[in-house]
């Protein structure tokens, strides 16, 4: 008995859990209504917020949950209505104010009621798919407030509108302003997008079309790149102030599209102010602006990259192809440098050393430099006018950049072989002449040289070096050998080496007695300590130092040629001699002899001989007299020889056929090394192939390498396929 009444009481009491009066209920929702209305109306300080959520706990639990739920969204629909007419009531600039303290005052009763109806947020809302209840006063906001049909409109109107009027000056207050786009964001990505964002880029675009038109018609391109600047700069500052930070990236886009890519190529080829004439000016923060703008754009880098490069071949094709800056070599490579370290410059600060632009420069550079046949030529002389005496008193760091500037010039040379032929040329002369600057500075240069095209490149000048020694140590082994040498005429020879110094022409002259007998010494003496051997005196390229006394018994020491020497020891024994004899008694070549003349008797201050009849030319029938007047402040005197400082076009034909010469042999081990790996190849890709592998050295001729290659097939190294004439085999 005890038991069955338990279970009753049980059921009774599970039965009155789950049950609820529908008038309790609608008791409950009046005390949960009258809550809500008194959290809008700013009266929530005396509501029991336990006693609230018990309340909306017991509706949810007793199954009135949806009754709960209507409730409020009717309850709160009503309330937004209301605010949406205060709101719309605003006039002016209270607009934004009223609309934007009622949204703070709604976030606040929403946090108040969605406290009370956590329950329900929790259990309710999940299993019947209803929307929660803060997103359900957000979306409520939205509807009854936001799309009021007397709202929607006016505030777009009104955010445009301040927007415009920041735009042309004018301060607003940033913080309504954020607050409103804040509103809206937090309302759903959608509802800004749609209420302001799109209309805000609309209307953005049109205001920066027609800008930029009135600034493109009115200020040159350093001016309009500021102002776009500027405005970009402004928009960044707009979003980081009160829009949604992924407005950055589309109103920069707006910007840039409008100000910049709209009117690139115009502001690039503005007269009198476009990229050209700031690169001609030295214009580096308007350059340094063009770079930064244009970057943003499409292809923008590449329409100044395209104009730069066209500007600097055109100058630079110019600058090589002038007859009046090749008169001089020196300065002709001097103009180079200064163009380079111009563009470097340009490109190091303004363009930020972006690599394209370094890539373009050097591949300009390349083409006009090769434009002048004689760039190796006078990249040499300037070369050699720098380690004669340009570089005296010069600390080691500025050496080091003179010379790093040169390898720069060096690199863009495709005939490299051709440098090598005339520096070798020079540096034989300041080495035989002692004329060097510094020893340090040339074996810098070859280092460097070295570096850059191997050792192959550099191991004759290196060669050079090494005579320049080893005749200093043979010289002093002569004249400890022949003692009785100390008292007569002194004798410095240097022995060079053939295949390592350029190659001369074998030139003999009819030497003073005296000389003659001392040279025939050391011939015996240098035969005497190296076996297989062959001395050729190379008269041409020496030095005398002469003591001379003139007709009222003035002294001096003449440093000559070996050339003037000769002629001036036969006035030894003859106070005249004309031309004729003096060429048969010193059998000097006839172009040679009258620049020696031309130097003893035409140039002043330097005149020990006199000639008639007196003219600017030596010629065949005019005699020469030691000069008895001749004076000067210094007991030592130089005579030069005069000689043109770029070679004869005679000369640059040698040189050019040395150079050809050369070439063939390593055409041909190119080809060989190429057909040993590849054991046969079509004729094309052997051309191509040998191309390829020489162009360090220099740029090789299709001619001259197909004639290589019949050379080759010719000696059994290559042959031909009988089928395809075009295909050749290796053989060796």
């Amino acid at each position: 008995m005890s038991n069955q009444r338990k279970r009753n009481f049980q059921i009774e009491a599970f039965k009155h859990r789950v049950v609820m009066d529908p008038k309790y209920a609608d008791k409950t929702w009046k005390i949960l209504e009258h809550a809500i209305h008194e959290i809008y109306n700013h009266n929530a300080s005396g509501l029991s917020f336990e006693e609230l959520y018990r309340n909306a706990y017991n509706m949810v639990l007793h199954k009135f949950g949806e009754k709960l739920y209507s409730g409020l969204v009717a309850t709160m629909t009503g309330h937004l209505k209301d605010i949406a007419k205060s709101v719309e009531a605003a006039h002016g600039g209270s607009f934004l104010e009223e609309l934007n303290r009622k949204w703070n005052d709604h976030n606040k009763a929403l946090q108040m009621i969605r406290d009370i109806l956590m329950y329900m947020d929790r259990t309710y809302i999940p299993s019947n798919q209803k929307i929660p209840v803060h997103e359900l006063g957000l979306n409520l906001w939205r509807e009854n407030v936001i799309y009021s049909s007397q709202i929607r409109t006016r505030l777009l109107n009104t955010l445009l509108e301040l927007v415009h009027s920041e735009r042309t000056g004018e301060v607003v207050d940033r913080g309504i302003m954020r607050n409103i786009t804040k509103m809206l964001m937090d309302l759903g990505p959608s509802v800004y997008g749609q209420e302001f964002e799109n209309h805000f880029l609309q209307v953005s675009a049109e205001f920066y079309r027609v800008e930029s038109q009135k600034f493109i018609e009115c200020c040159d391109c350093g001016e309009y790149l500021k102002k776009a600047e500027r405005r970009l700069n402004e928009e960044m500052d707009r979003v980081s102030h009160y829009l949604d930070p992924r407005t950055e990236k589309k109103i920069t886009d707006v910007v840039e599209k409008e100000m910049i890519e709209n009117h690139m190529l115009r502001l690039i080829h503005m007269e009198n102010s476009g990229l050209v004439h700031m690169l001609c000016d030295d214009k580096y923060e308007d350059l340094g602006r063009m770079y930064n703008l244009f970057r943003r754009v499409t292809d923008g880098l590449l329409k100044i990259r395209e104009v730069m490069t066209s500007h600097i071949r055109e100058s630079g094709k110019q600058l090589v192809t002038d007859p009046e800056r090749l008169k001089d070599p020196v300065e002709f490579v001097r103009m180079l440098l200064d163009e380079k370290d111009k563009y470097d410059k340009i490109i190091n600060m303004p363009f930020n050393i972006d690599k394209s632009f370094q890539n373009a420069l050097n591949s300009s550079f390349e083409y006009f430099i090769n434009l002048n046949p004689r760039s190796p030529e006078f990249i040499s002389l300037f070369v050699d006018d720098k380690l004669r005496k340009g570089l005296k008193g010069v600390s080691e760091d500025d050496v080091e950049v003179t010379l790093d500037k040169v390898m720069m010039l060096f690199r863009y040379l495709q005939e490299k072989d051709v440098f090598e032929k005339y520096y070798k040329q020079h540096l034989a002369k300041r080495l035989l002449s002692g004329k060097t600057v510094s020893d340090d500075a040339e074996r810098s240069l070859i280092i460097k040289l070295k570096t850059e095209c191997g050792y192959q490149f550099t191991s004759k000048l290196e060669g050079m070096f090494t005579d320049m020694k080893t005749s200093q140590d043979t010289l002093q082994g002569f004249y400890t050998s022949h003692p009785e040498l100390g008292d007569g005429p002194t004798l410095t020879v240097q022995v060079l080496t053939t295949g390592s110094w350029p190659t001369q022409s074998s030139v003999t002259c009819n030497l003073p007695a005296e000389m003659s007998a001392l040279c025939e010494k050391f011939r015996s003496y240098y035969l005497g300590t190296h076996t297989g051997r062959r001395l050729s005196w190379q008269t041409n390229m020496g030095t005398a130092d002469l003591k001379a006394t003139f007709g009222k018994g003035q002294k001096h020491e003449l440093n000559v040629s070996t050339y003037q020497m000769c002629v001036l020891m036969l006035f030894n024994n003859a106070d005249r001699l004309g031309y004729k004899e003096i060429e048969q008694a010193t059998e000097i070549p006839s172009p040679d002899l009258k620049r020696c003349l031309q130097s003893l008797a035409l140039v002043k201050g330097r005149n020990v001989l006199r000639k008639e009849p007196m003219s600017k030319d030596i010629g065949e029938g005019d005699a020469f007299f030691v000069n008895d007047k001749f004076s000067s402040k210094l007991y030592k005197v130089k005579i030069g020889t005069v000689v043109a400082q770029k070679e004869s076009e005679p000369e640059k034909q040698e040189t050019w056929q040395r150079v050809e010469e050369d070439r063939k042999p390593q055409i041909e081990a190119a080809i060989v090394r190429i057909m040993k790996s590849r054991k046969q190849l079509d004729h094309n890709n052997l051309i191509a192939e040998v191309t390829k592998q020489l162009q360090s050295r220099f740029l090789a001729n299709p001619i001259e390498v197909k004639k290589r290659i019949e050379s080759l097939i010719e000696r059994d190294f290559l042959e031909r396929d009988d089928g395809d004439r075009k295909l050749y085999r290796y053989l060796a």
